[in-house]
């Protein structure tokens, strides 16, 4: 990893996967300078405006006509820094953690008074124009951009904020009763000639996964609902396509989870990797992989693709691992552009090697 890896990766494997006591304090600290001088974050930041936001975007994690995303959002920003292993007290976290923790307020478009409702609007963001127009777009793009936000609030380190856990255990609670629903095992209906997520359904999405993975003392608190969590992801979501009726558009789904979304087969192959790894550190810090069937195949698999170095190596490996969808933009690739044939590899086995550290694996760092 100190040979071919970015700087990101070298920075975050020795100081989360190597044991503290093996941590040479001179080379964490160039290790540390090498990341402070690293051009990605370095373009992530120049990019944010003073208001803390990137652009108008909150939820963007990519450009979307359909769902108004110019460019990538500010909770994908946010959480890409983090995942490039930016120091989280840094001044640009700052600025975004006031806008975010507006965001986690209760307030709606259509409270009855007036001033309160059009805060509530202009914290819509890249919804705000469609939002004035459409009160149920607006009530969908609040509940988005609230667990959007906790989900980054979380995972930037304010656990303990009250107004954090607070919001976590309403969503908690609200996907609960989902849970305990039979809308869990029929979650459609049919509108507008088109097979829709039903609107009284409220399933997890990856925000709500996110945040309480990166919340373990709300799991503590609520460790019946992270087991049932666990039970709802142990099926596969449904291959069936649907929309989402938000208000009255009708868009497609991007967040919403309705069972395991890896799509692995019977021995542990998968198509995306980047999502394969991201879910199973998910469902690790949640004290679910082994729960969870397919997170068990999937990571024997990939574990078994490592060399006697731990490397992972699968065969016929001709170019790094490609997402086939939008929610590990922030976390996949690490790696920067280049064209050393190891780079194909670095981001995995970093990946893997802090699943097995979360797991309480051995690992041997070499």
């Amino acid at each position: 990893m100190l040979e071919a890896a970015s700087p990101p990766i070298q920075y975050r494997a020795y100081t989360e996967v190597v044991p503290e006591s093996a941590r040479d304090p001179e080379r964490l600290a160039a290790l540390r300078q090498a990341l402070l001088a690293y051009k990605i974050p370095r373009e992530i930041l120049r990019r944010q405006k003073s208001t803390g936001l990137w652009g108008t975007n909150l939820l963007g994690p990519g450009p979307s006509k359909a769902h108004g995303w110019s460019e990538i959002g500010t909770v994908y920003q946010y959480r890409r820094l983090l995942e490039l292993g930016w120091p989280p007290e840094d001044r640009a976290f700052r600025l975004a953690d006031r806008w975010l923790f507006q965001i986690l307020s209760r307030i709606e478009p259509d409270d009855a008074d007036r001033d309160v409702a059009q805060r509530a609007i202009e914290l819509l963001a890249e919804f705000q124009k469609a939002g004035k127009a459409d009160l149920g777009l607006a009530r969908w793009a609040r509940r988005m951009g609230r667990e959007g936000a906790a989900c980054a609030l979380a995972r930037g380190g304010h656990g303990e904020d009250p107004r954090l856990r607070g919001n976590a255990h309403r969503t908690a609670s609200d996907i609960s009763q989902f849970l305990r629903s039979e809308l869990a095992e029929k979650p459609f209906k049919k509108a507008h000639g088109k097979t829709v997520l039903d609107p009284a359904a409220n399933p997890p999405t990856i925000f709500a996964v996110e945040m309480l993975a990166f919340l373990p003392s709300l799991q503590r608190e609520r460790a019946g609902f992270v087991e049932r969590l666990g039970r709802y992801f142990s099926s596969p979501a449904p291959r069936r396509a649907f929309y989402i009726l938000a208000g009255k558009k009708l868009l497609k789904p991007v967040f919403e989870l309705l069972g395991d979304p890896m799509r692995a087969d019977a021995q542990g192959h998968v198509r995306d990797v980047p999502l394969a790894v991201y879910w199973i550190e998910l469902m690790t810090r949640l004290g679910l992989t082994r729960q969870a069937p397919s997170a068990t195949r999937v990571l024997a698999r990939l574990f078994s693709e490592c060399d006697h170095q731990g490397i992972w190596s699968p065969k016929s490996l001709r170019a790094p691992p490609k997402a086939t969808t939008l929610l590990t933009a922030h976390y996949f690739p690490l790696e920067g552009p280049g064209k050393s044939p190891a780079q194909r590899q670095t981001d995995v086995t970093f990946r893997l090697a802090l699943i097995a550290k979360l797991l309480g694996l051995p690992v041997e760092v070499i």
